[in-house]
């Protein structure tokens, strides 16, 4: 095979972004996954409440004094702004990427050239072309932003909330999400009725400034085909991570993107020059895409079945589809597959084969975690290593202690939930709480959940530190505590706080959690002394830090031993 060298400048460019845009949409699937849960889902519960359904000790036995006085200094308010502010930041950022990615696709590239000529040939002067430039690049920018506040003032903000865990909604979404994959794949395209589309261009052959906002109109319409798809993953994502104003600022982010090439080269025409022609790598664009969609959708069919239980998704079934399909993308950026619409790859360009080799690696990357090798890497994104069936590195660390792990068979929840890297762990509070009391040593209560990709990074990057795993499983009593778990709880153990139902375990730990610990975020770490059941160190959440997370260990411990 021969390469092409000739358009290596520009193709560079080109492969450049491209490759920014995969690892861009790889990398922004943590964001798929709620690290904390809304204010609005949390009942909070005062400790000297009672109530004719089960209390816990804990309430039972804390007044509401010696609870602030214990948790003074130690915990703060909720992290709701925090995280809320972390997640339309990551959403903006998704957006951005793409929008990158909608530029180069074949409904949108070709009508660059054709909008920077209307607007060079149409404009009086220079000054009053950047004008018209300007308000069509903020035109789309209005456009998309208004779609975004629709969804949220459709659905509302309790309704966004909810979505991050709700099976039926998350089921909905990976079904949405395969139907946007074979849209790009070739399988069909979603567009609008055509009627649209032409109203709005008889509007913008008006001229002025409304003229201008139709034009931007038409573009959306006329290209929906091809950013649909990006668009409904961006707000599917938006919508799911519960924040009021998400599904608003990632349509700004795609809109900011998108609009800029338009504005830029109206306003420098001679900028068209440096740009490829269009051509067949535009439709190799969407198939990328669409690929990359169908191992996104597999990230959201994972975390409604860990919430619920479905067992569909263990680990190495989904290494599986993901090892099949970057091999897939790999072999077809060599040209070895061809999908609907694609043209004849006459030769191989450089960034084309970067991007193949990058998606084969990948693909041999991961192959090791069929027999449990971590993938720290992506150990986020991956379901728990306690999902896997055949597993040897979990196995190599237990080492002589794996009988230690099984010294409690009958936990309860036990059948429900599994500790990582072969750990005695409770999860269930009052039992927890009880053994630490009869042994004598510390608790650390794990507040997690199923869909908590820094709870999966935690566990796979620096628990299994020896040192760090001999403290926890040695020194520690520790109790995991889901606080997205969607199991029902015994009609017995079912309560009202505050008017709420209480029906399930993720519900009733997110509440105590919320109201004896004033926080909503996950992971979030509590060293506590099982006697008086107070917090022997300040909590905190994710520490990718080894030592760091060791010394808060440490500390807790010594904290412990100054107060007997």
């Amino acid at each position: 095979m021969v390469l092409n060298f000739l358009p290596l400048k520009r193709w560079l460019r080109i492969g450049a972004m491209g490759l920014v845009v995969v690892l861009g949409l790889l990398s922004t699937t943590s964001v798929w996954a709620q690290d904390s849960l809304s204010i609005d889902d949390l009942e909070f519960t005062p400790v000297e409440e009672t109530t004719d359904s089960v209390t816990t000790p804990m309430q039972a036995t804390v007044s509401a004094a010696s609870s602030a006085q214990a948790l003074s200094g130690v915990a703060n308010t909720p992290a709701t702004p925090l995280a809320e502010s972390e997640s339309l930041w990551m959403t903006f950022v998704a957006g951005l990427l793409g929008g990158l990615a909608a530029i180069f696709m074949p409904c949108i590239f070709p009508l660059l050239p054709l909008t920077v000529s209307f607007f060079t040939k149409q404009a009086e002067s220079k000054s009053s072309g950047i004008r018209n430039a300007l308000l069509y690049g903020l035109s789309i920018i209005v456009i998309y932003v208004s779609l975004g506040l629709l969804i949220t003032v459709l659905f509302g903000a309790d309704a966004l909330n909810n979505l991050s865990t709700n099976g039926l909604f998350n089921f909905a979404f990976f079904l949405l999400l395969v139907v946007f994959a074979a849209s790009f794949l070739g399988a069909f395209e979603i567009m609008l009725p055509t009627a649209w589309a032409n109203k709005m261009d008889q509007k913008a052959d008006q001229g002025g400034l409304l003229g201008i906002f139709f034009m931007a109109t038409t573009l959306s319409l006329v290209s929906f085909s091809c950013t649909g798809p990006i668009i409904g993953t961006l707000l599917v994502q938006a919508a799911s991570m519960g924040a009021l104003l998400g599904p608003a600022v990632g349509m700004f982010g795609f809109a900011l993107a998108l609009a800029l090439p338009f504005t830029l080269f109206s306003m420098f025409p001679s900028g068209m020059k440096t740009l490829p022609k269009s051509g067949g790598w535009l439709n190799s664009v969407k198939v990328t895409l669409g690929i990359l969609e169908l191992a996104l959708a597999l990230k959201f069919l994972s975390n409604v079945d860990l919430a619920y239980h479905w067992q569909w998704l263990d680990r190495e079934v989904f290494l599986v589809l993901w090892i099949i399909l970057f091999g897939v993308l790999g072999f077809y950026l060599l040209g070895k597959l061809r999908f609907a619409h694609d043209s004849p790859l006459v030769c191989l360009s450089v960034p084309r084969f970067f991007l193949a080799v990058l998606a084969l690696s990948f693909s041999l990357y991961m192959i090791p975690g069929l027999w449990g090798a971590p993938l720290k890497a992506i150990a986020a994104f991956l379901p728990p290593q306690q999902t896997q069936d055949f597993d040897l590195y979990s196995a190599s660390l237990t080492g002589n202690a794996g009988s230690a792990a099984q010294s409690h068979p009958s936990h309860k929840y036990g059948d429900l939930f599994h500790a990582p890297l072969g750990l005695d762990a409770f999860f269930d509070y009052e039992e927890g709480l009880a053994y630490a009391r009869k042994v004598g040593k510390p608790v650390l209560i794990d507040f997690t959940g199923h869909a908590c990709v820094n709870c999966r990074k935690m566990e796979a990057t620096v628990w299994p530190d020896p040192a760090v795993l001999q403290t926890i499983r040695e020194k520690y009593v520790l109790i995991q505590l889901y606080v997205d778990d969607k199991t029902e709880l015994s009609a017995s153990e079912q309560t009202l706080v505050n008017g709420k139902p209480i029906r399930t375990i993720g519900k009733k730990w997110s509440n105590l959690q919320a109201s004896h610990f004033l926080s909503n975020s996950q992971p979030y770490y509590v060293l506590l002394d099982a006697n008086t059941e107070r917090p022997l160190v300040k909590p905190q959440g994710a520490n990718y830090d080894t030592s760091e997370f060791l010394t808060f260990l440490n500390t807790g411990l010594a904290s412990g031993l100054s107060k007997k």
